[in-house]
């Protein structure tokens, strides 16, 4: 059972209402271009090469304990096609107060034992976490599977744009959230920035850990939010070519920006789940991470980080 420890968490005890809640949300724009779908299509194919003989068993990076105790539980955040959607939502188990609070989004693999590692590791930094499940409640354990859970969300993005304004909103409205970011790899990488396109008026900052990228200006115009973009020199499927280009097209834009190429990381380098972990950037990545989320989501807010 969810245990309230701070007084504006009173809301969250009444899970029962909150199917009602999420029912009465709008989808927003879809983004459902075909434009958009190809590029979606041209980056499954990039991700099944990459992943090509990977697994979904845990990197170093899901056996790191959180720097302090965090409080956990799966609920329902959503409501989609008349199915509700459970997440991962977990904070800091001192907290008193709400704090600033992420959108963690999965890689391909789904929301699965890694990925709430990884978001309990986030609150155990000070932050309020909801790990989303855009996958149906699947999880993969082989590539080819995971294509699957892929493509679909590809060809229907409406359901995983619903899916995130409802997580933004029940960090706003129901955790009571002062500030919202984003973070997610890979796949999650992706609509990590997709998120800050989609909802800029919601979103404080977003990490996009070697995600699909895009220089259409007309779509990153959007943007309010700073972004952080940590990407391998060695990823084939999310080239540096294509960073250099998102940059450029964020610095004639004039928004606000970091981006980090490691020299010998590959794709997936800092995931929670397969192979390709690299130690040493993973742990620079993430000291880059919380830094970047410490300062535009509580020090920009505030308070002391």
């Amino acid at each position: 059972m969810f245990k309230c420890i701070f007084p504006r968490c009173g809301v969250i005890l009444g899970l029962a209402s909150l199917a009602l809640f999420t029912a009465a949300c709008d989808s927003g724009d879809s983004g459902s271009a075909e434009a958009d779908k190809a590029a979606g299509r041209a980056n499954v194919d990039a991700m099944t090469r990459e992943h090509a003989g990977d697994t979904a068993e845990p990197s170093d990076a899901a056996k790191i304990a959180p720097r302090r105790p965090v409080v956990s539980e799966r609920l329902p955040y959503a409501e989609v096609k008349d199915e509700l959607v459970y997440g991962h939502f977990v904070f800091p188990a001192d907290m008193i107060e709400p704090l600033p609070a992420i959108v963690v989004i999965h890689e391909w693999w789904g929301l699965n034992d890694n990925i709430r590692a990884m978001a309990d590791r986030l609150a155990g930094e000070g932050f309020i976490v909801l790990a989303v499940d855009l996958f149906g409640g699947k999880t993969a354990t082989s590539a080819g599977v995971a294509r699957q859970y892929m493509s679909n969300v590809v060809e229907n993005p409406d359901s995983a744009v619903a899916n995130i304004r409802q997580a933004i909103d029940f960090l706003n409205r129901t955790a009571g959230a002062p500030r919202v970011g984003s973070l997610g790899w890979c796949f999650g990488g992706g609509w990590s920035l997709n998120v800050t396109m989609l909802f800029p008026d919601d979103v404080h900052a977003g990490v996009i850990y070697y995600g699909q990228v895009t220089d259409d200006e007309d779509r990153l115009h959007a943007i309010n939010a700073p972004i952080l973009g940590i990407f391998g020199a060695e990823d084939k499927g999310i080239s540096v070519a294509s960073v250099r280009r998102f940059e450029a097209a964020l610095e004639r834009l004039r928004k606000s920006y970091e981006i980090h190429i490691y020299p010998g990381a590959d794709h997936a380098f800092a995931n929670p789940s397969g192979k390709a972990y690299n130690a040493e950037a993973a742990a620079d990545a993430w000291q880059r991470t919380l830094e970047f989320l410490n300062h535009h989501l509580i020090d920009d807010d505030g308070e002391e980080s």
